[in-house]
């Protein structure tokens, strides 16, 4: 997975198309013990797929399509520079939680990513023609924003994703890759 990601704003709607990110650390640290107590051993699949609304090239939907990319993560990761515990959930690259029956997994993904997204944890970012925002993936999601999709409004960003060493669970073990090879570079893939 990446350790980090650039986006720059190109072109901005006079409204509308904020992006937010939530504080994974933070999320992980608010749960009750009991629940974090049983995070800590589960792992998760997770499959690689173009943002949602994305306009991606035709070179990039074809690296993907010939590289179906599918990984084991621990939900509960630590930061290797902090040493911090993070939740490691993504509603857009985390598809099922490993051993749960489907209902157990679908309902306990939708309390993490709930309880992740909440406002204490969340900060929002007001696009302008030529913003910067960088970020870090091992401690951080990503809230892309709904709201382009009905705005009458062009909007184009360029994001930049910088390569990220293997994600290592609370419990000392691994992600472990189940299915093909990261796509390391796309050029000119609009977000």
């Amino acid at each position: 997975p990446p350790a980090a990601s650039i986006l720059r704003g190109v072109t901005i709607p006079p409204y509308g198309g904020d992006t937010q990110w939530t504080n994974l650390a933070a999320a992980y640290d608010a749960l009750s013990e009991p629940l974090k107590a049983f995070l800590q051993g589960l792992r998760g699949e997770h499959r690689f797929s173009p943002p949602a609304g994305a306009s991606p090239t035709p070179e990039y939907l074809q690296l993907i399509k010939n590289n179906t990319l599918v990984s084991e993560h621990p939900l509960v990761t630590v930061h290797p520079e902090t040493g911090e515990q993070v939740l490691y959930i993504s509603p857009g690259f985390l598809k099922t939680i490993s051993g749960l029956r489907t209902r157990e997994s679908r309902v306990l993904l939708e309390l993490l990513w709930e309880h992740a997204v909440a406002s204490e944890f969340t900060v929002r970012f007001k696009w302008e023609a030529g913003s910067i925002a960088f970020w870090d993936n091992r401690s951080t999601a990503h809230v892309a924003p709904q709201d382009i999709f009905a705005l009458e409004y062009d909007r184009q960003l360029y994001r930049s994703t910088l390569v990220g060493e293997v994600p290592v669970g609370a419990d000392g073990r691994a992600s472990t890759a189940l299915q093909g090879d990261p796509v390391l570079a796309a050029h000119g893939a609009a977000y």
